[in-house]
């Protein structure tokens, strides 16, 4: 709708999960005479040939949510995931400032995993360091899947006794929820999550989930849609000072600010927006 304001046509195409896909779709895009591609990367290193591609047709590429790794995109655009993974950690010690912690990252071969990741352990390093806390298990979520999750949590609760789980987003949490619950210690270990899925909020509403990370998703479209604008206009984008090294590129990078959600602020936030309704929420 945003583009459509600006002037612009928009040709969406979904691969459906399949990174070969993505990339002949890509390929028929440019052989249309697109100006520019806005590409949420299935997979980020399977994305490459498209940016490349692209490149050769002199057709700027912006990498949405999901940075395209090595790969010299035009822009790269998303929520601050360092930030959400602080948020999701800062929330859980901040309730179990000592204990034993579970860690349970997103997909492997998903760059912002790794970036959430790293802010987890900006918050929770010196916590280690000082005795305060020990992380039992960092383990990665295939895919980002709920069963996996679930799968996880359960064997590192007969390992170990878990006191705090920082989940790296919102299915993730559902399973580690539902193996809490077969123990009968859902809402006594604090979970954390991000997305704000409707599930995730109401979890949150119930004492069952800590903090999940609103990011609203309206805004990254709008952006992305003045941006690609900017782009086909042959307009400079508005990257600011911020330039992420993806392998041997630097890549002009826009940050948005992810919102922590509570219980507390579920209504101000999420209710608020319009995102979830109160209705639905305390269903």
């Amino acid at each position: 709708a945003k583009a459509r304001e600006l002037g612009a046509e928009v040709i969406v195409q979904d691969a459906s999960g399949d990174p070969n896909a993505q990339l002949r779709q890509a390929d028929a895009l440019l052989a249309k005479g697109v100006q520019v591609l806005v590409v949420v990367p299935k997979n980020a290193d399977a994305a490459r040939p498209i940016v490349l591609n692209a490149r050769a047709r002199g057709v700027k590429v912006i990498s949405y949510d999901r940075l395209i790794a090595d790969a010299p995109v035009d822009l790269y655009l998303s929520f601050d995931n360092e930030k959400v993974g602080e948020i999701q950690a800062r929330a859980i010690a901040g309730l179990v400032p000592r204990g034993n912690y579970l860690i349970l990252k997103g997909d492997p071969a998903d760059k912002n995993s790794d970036m959430i990741h790293a802010g987890h352990l900006k918050v929770l390093q010196p916590l280690v360091d000082r005795g305060d806390i020990r992380i039992v298990a960092v383990q990665s979520c295939d895919k980002w899947l709920r069963s996996e999750a679930m799968r996880i949590t359960a064997d590192a609760l007969q390992r170990h006794r878990i006191d705090a789980i920082v989940a790296s987003n919102d299915g993730t949490a559902s399973g580690a929820i539902a193996a809490l619950e077969a123990r009968g210690l859902a809402g006594k270990v604090p979970v954390s999550g991000q997305d704000a899925d409707l599930i995730a909020v109401q979890n949150v509403w119930k004492g069952l989930q800590a903090v999940t990370v609103y990011k609203p998703i309206r805004q990254l479209a709008e952006v992305a849609a003045v941006q690609a604008v900017k782009a086909a206009r042959g307009e400079p984008m508005d990257a600011g000072a911020v330039k992420l090294q993806n392998g041997p590129h630097e890549v002009p990078t826009l940050f948005l600010e992810p919102i922590p959600v509570t219980k507390e602020n579920l209504l101000e936030t999420v209710v608020a927006d319009g995102f979830h309704t109160e209705e639905d929420v305390k269903r």
